[in-house]
């Protein structure tokens, strides 16, 4: 077996497809929570990056992916709802997670998501020599240049889509 093995298969076909380098790291299941991971693995959070599913809460539901450094903290009360054009929004749920990007939480990937959910990176994250995202599943981690957005379809450069903490 080698690390790409430890790629869900879309995950490494749509990678492939992309034709850019990466590398799997792989990830104990149990530490796959990216400040676990981060601590454990030896991993600066400002190098790791989360995609976080939002949805709508009133009104026509819908919902968007976010990609945000690991270090900050996604404004989804200001920016995303104000760019979503709706009135109440939260944090998907580890089962509409599930169902809708087909991902455990620890391990979604920008790199799979539906179509019809677009793709917002916060304009931080370009910034970084590389980062660390989820693999698709929590046994493992994808190391690669931020201008692989530049590859990705429905996606989005957004300023201020992060916060720093505190």
């Amino acid at each position: 077996m080698t690390m790409r093995d430890l790629l869900e298969p879309q995950v490494r076909n749509q990678l492939d497809a992309l034709g850019i380098d990466y590398e799997v790291l792989p990830c104990d299941p149990q530490l796959a929570d990216t400040a676990v991971f981060c601590e454990h693995y030896g991993y600066l959070p400002d190098d790791s990056a989360n995609t976080i599913l939002v949805t709508s809460k009133s009104g026509e539901k819908k919902y968007v992916a976010c990609v945000v450094l690991a270090s900050t903290r996604l404004d989804v009360n200001r920016t995303v709802r104000k760019r979503m054009g709706v009135r109440r929004i939260s944090f998907a749920s580890a089962y509409e997670t599930r169902s809708v990007s087909g991902m455990e939480i620890g391990g979604v990937t920008p790199f799979t998501l539906p179509s019809d959910v677009p793709l917002w990176v916060d304009s931080r994250v370009a910034l970084r020599p590389w980062i660390i995202l989820g693999g698709g599943n929590r046994s493992c981690k994808i190391r690669v240049a931020p201008t692989v957005f530049m590859h990705t379809s429905n996606t989005e450069m957004v300023d201020g889509l992060a916060l720093e903490p505190g």
